[in-house]
């Protein structure tokens, strides 16, 4: 797996330096140097999120082979790109355009310069729906798996901050107004969140090899319930996999500070989960649509050995972390779960 992030994940280094504390209301991912790894003339043409995308993603194309599919979660994709695109329909009269914008202007263009740079010329898809776009694509995989379609594929979610999109977003009383700091962003107690980006992948197999570190089990995702229905899936959920609120061994919970949203987490932690080790991930990256995937990331990084950084813990059980239960929502309108364990 590999991870661009706000922090520095890219070569690991958040277990070994610890957390950065960030300031700005926008958390900018730490890109790494791309030269080597992408063609210069393709470089300067592309857009923040296939950069991240391709930084994350062909590295891990070049060490695995046999790659069935590349399966993405972007809800905006390359969304500067996009509006560069509708600019230069106007600016020019629908007249001649620069093809790299309308190129790079769709979401899946992320999945597709993966596949052209590494050969894939299996299944490639792109899942776009908002805050739950990586759960579709992880239940796109497991599908595939289950079908007997796929024996290894690319999944990953990429997520660029738009400063158009973020412009409208803070009209509409998504972000904070006030000045907070990564330390206390969780426990600010007002309204509003801050903005993230970054790109997460990993190489999923369908069955366990000498290489498994973490095993996806199942995903959920419901749309506007309430905060007992999303108790309710959760039961629902869990027994569906043969298993109960006990059975969990930790919870890595969404909170992102915003005092009108997360009761949900709240909600389902004390009524199914009060004595179970508690997490957070968005301190460190700031909320975005597919930030699960970076939640996905730290949990297998937790199984494959490292220690995780003191700020993502809330509460400890000193206990060895065997089943991790993700939940996820976004403005409290999407909901995911994501099983995982170790292998």
């Amino acid at each position: 797996m590999s991870c661009i992030s706000p922090q520095e994940t890219y070569c690991e280094e958040i277990f070994v330096d610890g957390v950065e504390v960030l300031t700005e209301k926008q958390y900018w991912a730490k890109e790494p140097k791309y030269k080597g790894m992408i063609p210069l003339n393709l470089l300067r043409r592309m857009s923040k999120s296939v950069r991240m995308g391709v930084g994350t993603g062909m590295p891990l194309i070049k060490k695995y082979n046999d790659i069935d599919g590349i399966i993405i979660g972007s809800a905006n994709g390359s969304i500067k790109k996009s509006i560069s695109f509708l600019n230069q329909i106007v600016e020019y009269d629908e007249g001649t355009l620069t093809p790299t914008d309308f190129v790079q202007s769709t979401s899946n263009s992320i999945a597709g310069t993966l596949a052209l740079l590494g050969k894939i010329r299996g299944y490639n898809n792109t899942h776009v729906n908002n805050g739950i776009a990586f759960e579709s694509a992880v239940l796109d995989a497991l599908l595939l798996f289950e079908e007997g379609e796929a024996k290894r594929l690319l999944l990953g979610g990429v997520e660029e901050i738009s400063q158009a999109n973020y412009n409208v977003d803070v009209l509409r009383g998504m972000f904070k107004k006030e000045d907070v700091d990564s330390t206390n962003l969780l426990f600010s107690g007002t309204q509003g969140t801050v903005s993230g980006e970054g790109a997460s992948m990993f190489i999923v197999d369908s069955e366990k090899s000498v290489d498994s570190f973490a095993k996806i089990v199942d995903v959920n995702q419901v749309c506007f319930p309430s905060k007992e229905e999303v108790v309710e899936r959760a039961i629902a959920f869990l027994e569906n996999n043969n298993l109960s609120p006990d059975d969990i061994d930790g919870l890595f919970l969404g909170y992102n500070g915003d005092n009108r949203t997360d009761f949900y987490y709240d909600f389902l932690q004390n009524q199914l989960f009060q004595d179970k080790a508690l997490f957070v991930f968005k301190n460190l990256v700031a909320d975005f649509y597919t930030v699960s995937s970076f939640a996905m990331w730290l949990v297998a990084s937790l199984f494959n050995g490292k220690n995780l950084p003191k700020e993502t813990i809330l509460r400890n059980t000193n206990k060895k972390i065997n089943r991790v239960l993700i939940y996820n929502h976004y403005e409290g309108t999407q909901h995911g779960f994501i099983l995982m364990e170790r292998p």
